[in-house]
């Protein structure tokens, strides 16, 4: 139990901390607080399936959890606290803003007392004392060290464990171009959730509140309880991720989901813990229902990549927001932050653009090298471009954003996260999707009026940073090859003047 508080002192539940590692265990016999305050939904302009997530994931929690739960709806937080009338827990906050209020309540004596976040695999304590004074950090040194830690994929006695095939990573078998002559992978679809009565509800109130919004509204595509979580895991474990790992990067027209898993928001929601889906990916290895390489993919994404982006956000700080080693001021224009995906020309950007229209969603290739891609090379602005992730995409809180898109996306921390700008021209989306044979773009061209905006804006990024790249040997090639460029300078008066993507 809690030292020094009292048995019966009340659970405070944030909507992103709704599962059972949350409110079981130890504190399966506590109360339950949930709160609907109206100031966090008017926040920022989401996307509106995002808030119905939130919301339904809410109400859903205080339906199953019955009598054992209350839920108050206000228009602060602060203001359900105190119609609340007593002192609460609460789980540490994901976000820099959510922790300093939450210590102000503290102060106040709304809160009892802050209790370490169980969401996550891996405790900010253990991080730091892994981190120690390192000045830069590799993902792939973290994700060993987490592999050893939990023991996930690993054979051998446990004084002399080695990774499970011989490797710690098999990314490179898990770059294959999507199948040529096919629209869709043969693979059943994702878990759909059953919508109810409280999604309805939650419907109804969005549109009575008036609150501005993104995006379309449509019919829910995610879990948002722990039972539903269950399901959508297991179906993706027996069903899909055999075939996910060797189409992981590739990018179909016809097939937004292909075979994704679709977990991140059960799993940022709380309610499916990540340890459940990395045992779960490698009984499925253990039992031979799914291959080394797909299965070792995925349970990088989780107990590598997502774990990783989760403690850099703490670990660097709420300053890290503000990186912009690059220089990069340009406004996002209004038909992205609009997600106004009929103005766009270019397919591949049109697609992603389209896919976060109208699901808040688009797989992590459309984020890094499409998306992302195109911001680089247009110079956005990064803390504004990790904003409207957040608030964009169903998945995106505060703590998933800012390693991911200013530091692996945009490059803006000068490569505390990667080792080189992620900017690529048409060439790469060619091979790895089948977006280029349906757009007015042609991949190969970089002048003129059918040039490629990534193959043409490739080499002005190039040209704008060739300082920068050609002293890293990742891209010191980019640079020589840009000088051999005859039509250079075209190239940069085309791209400087451009106004159709």
């Amino acid at each position: 139990m809690t030292e020094g508080i009292p048995d019966n002192t009340p659970l405070w539940l944030f909507a992103d901390q709704l599962g059972p590692r949350v409110y079981g265990g130890e504190h399966a016999h506590r109360p339950v607080l949930l709160v609907e305050a109206e100031s966090a939904l008017r926040r920022r302009r989401c996307h509106r399936q995002k808030l119905h997530l939130v919301l339904s994931a809410l109400r859903h929690a205080h339906a199953d959890l019955g009598d054992r739960a209350t839920l108050i709806r206000a228009g602060t937080y602060t203001e359900a606290l105190r119609r609340y009338g007593r002192p609460v827990l609460v789980h540490e906050p994901t976000s820099h803003a959510a922790e300093r209020f939450v210590h102000r309540l503290r102060n106040e004596g709304l809160v009892a007392d802050v209790l370490p976040t169980p969401t996550f695999a891996l405790h900010r304590s253990e991080f730091r004392h892994w981190a120690g004074k390192r000045q830069r950090f590799r993902m792939e040194d973290f994700y060993r060290e987490q592999r050893r830690r939990f023991g996930v994929l690993m054979d051998g006695p446990e004084s002399d464990r080695v990774p499970v095939g011989g490797r710690w990573n098999f990314d490179t078998d898990n770059r294959e171009p999507p199948p040529r002559g096919r629209t869709a992978l043969d693979v059943p679809p994702p878990y759909r959730p059953v919508e109810d009565d409280i999604d309805a509800r939650v419907r109804r109130d969005i549109d009575d509140m008036g609150v501005e919004t993104i995006g379309v509204d449509g019919p829910r595509l995610f879990p948002v309880t722990p039972a539903e979580a269950q399901k959508a895991l297991h179906l993706f474990i027996a069903h899909r991720l055999p075939v996910f790992g060797q189409y992981e990067d590739a990018m179909m027209s016809a097939d937004w989901a292909m075979a994704h898993s679709l977990l991140s928001v059960p799993l940022n929601l709380g309610v499916l813990h990540p340890l459940e889906a990395v045992h779960a990916a490698e009984q499925a290895y253990r039992d031979g229902a799914a291959p080394l390489a797909a299965v070792e993919g995925f349970i990088r994404q989780i107990l590598g990549w997502r774990e990783y982006m989760w403690q850099l956000y703490w670990h660097f700080g709420p300053e890290y927001a503000d990186s912009n080693h690059l220089q990069a001021h340009t406004e996002l224009p209004s038909w992205w932050t609009d997600l106004d995906a009929d103005a766009v020309q270019a397919e591949c950007l049109r697609q992603a653009l389209a896919g976060v229209r109208d699901r808040g969603w688009a797989h992590h290739i459309q984020r890094l090298m499409v998306l992302g891609n195109h911001a680089l090379q247009r110079g956005y602005r990064p803390a504004e471009l990790s904003d409207w992730f957040a608030s964009a995409f169903v998945d995106g809180f505060a703590w998933v954003m800012p390693a991911n898109v200013i530091g692996m996306s945009q490059h803006a921390d000068g490569g505390k996260v990667a080792t080189k700008p992620y900017t690529s021209g048409g060439a790469y989306i060619n091979r790895m999707s089948n977006h280029c044979g349906q757009c007015p773009f042609d991949p190969k061209k970089r002048l003129g009026p059918d040039a490629c905006p990534f193959t043409a804006g490739y080499w002005a990024f190039t040209h704008r940073h060739a300082d920068l790249l050609a002293g890293n040997m990742r891209t010191a090639r980019a640079v020589s090859s840009m000088k051999r460029l005859t039509d250079l300078e075209a190239v940069l008066e085309q791209e400087r003047h451009r106004e159709a993507f």
